[in-house]
């Protein structure tokens, strides 16, 4: 998926073309949001042969390829991101912003990313949260089931 992010042609996203960056933006984002609940669903269900743990990653990963892609085409428009000019930058400045480090080197000075940030920290919050948690839960189970009760203690 990383590979495809940097490889892909995204020339036909961007201010250019507005009203299919936010539809594919939007549908991307609840796509995954609607597959990240099934599997938090599948585990706290405890539903047989679910596959969390390579599925929830997988779709998280994909989440911050989707804000990535999204900063890039922002940034083509002047004043929207500053600092932000490669598809490195975009991805950075997802991950910074996840992990709520931001150094400060590319902010969001547009009204249209700053929409994205809080978008993307609002997700992160909800959706992320709960992947994430559900994914040490079934990691947990799973390992207890196999014998291995955690970590001494």
């Amino acid at each position: 998926m990383v590979t495809a992010y940097f490889l892909l042609p995204l020339d036909g996203l961007g201010p250019h073309r507005p009203a299919l960056s936010w539809t594919l933006f939007v549908l991307a984002l609840v796509l995954v949001a609607a597959l990240l609940l099934r599997q938090v669903l599948h585990v706290l269900l405890g539903l047989p042969n679910t596959r969390p743990g390579l599925v929830i990653p997988l779709l998280m990963t994909l989440s911050i390829l989707v804000f990535a892609t999204t900063y890039l085409a922002l940034a083509r428009r002047p004043g929207e991101l500053v600092g932000l000019d490669t598809r490195l930058d975009a991805l950075y400045f997802t991950l910074v912003t996840l992990a709520t480090i931001g150094y400060g080197d590319i902010a969001p000075h547009g009204q249209a990313a700053r929409l994205v940030a809080v978008l993307q920290i609002l997700y992160s919050l909800i959706f992320l949260t709960a992947a994430a948690t559900s994914l040490t839960s079934y990691l947990r189970t799973t390992l207890r089931r196999h014998g291995n009760p955690g970590p001494p203690g």
